[in-house]
């Protein structure tokens, strides 16, 4: 049975004010475009060629993110990709992208932001709105998982029971 969820975005489009609205996350990518419900009610289908990021967000009357935010400062502690992107317009933003190529979308990458408890909770940014697009590194790999020390037979253990 298909979800009817939708979820509230802000649309950053180049070289023009954003839209607010609301998608379907199971089908808002189409080939045309990113299918937007409007705040109004009107239904629009926004180009990938216009829009530099769809992001998901918690609620549209709090004010975007400052560049301080779309970069990581340190290494990132969620497993995933960690990514750098310049768009276009030559603005640069890190993120985390699932390690995993089934959840690779045709149309662009999906992607958590540097603060992930701020406003914006994932974003969406179209193969076309990037110049650049380069991996870091891969955090949280299972092949580098490091084992644990072995306790050596001669240490006594503080809360065992001694017979």
């Amino acid at each position: 049975m298909p979800s009817s969820t939708t979820k509230k975005v802000l649309v950053r489009r180049f070289d023009r004010e954003p839209l607010t609205g609301f998608v379907n996350p199971q089908s808002y990518l189409s080939p045309a475009g990113v299918e937007l419900m409007k705040t109004e009610g009107t239904v629009a289908v926004v180009p990938y060629r216009e829009i530099k990021t769809v992001c998901f967000v918690k609620d549209f009357e709090v004010a975007e993110a400052g560049p301080e935010s779309r970069v990581f400062h340190t290494r990132p502690k969620m497993d995933g990709l960690w990514v750098r992107m310049r768009f276009r317009d030559g603005e640069v933003m890190d993120g985390i992208l699932s390690n995993n190529l089934l959840q690779l979308d045709p149309y662009g990458f999906t992607f958590v932001p540097p603060e992930p408890y701020s406003n914006n909770q994932r974003i969406f940014s179209p193969r076309e709105a990037l110049s650049e697009f380069h991996v870091l590194g891969v955090v949280g790999s299972p092949l580098t998982r490091r084992r644990r020390k072995e306790i050596p037979k001669e240490q006594i253990g503080l809360f065992e029971q001694q017979e």
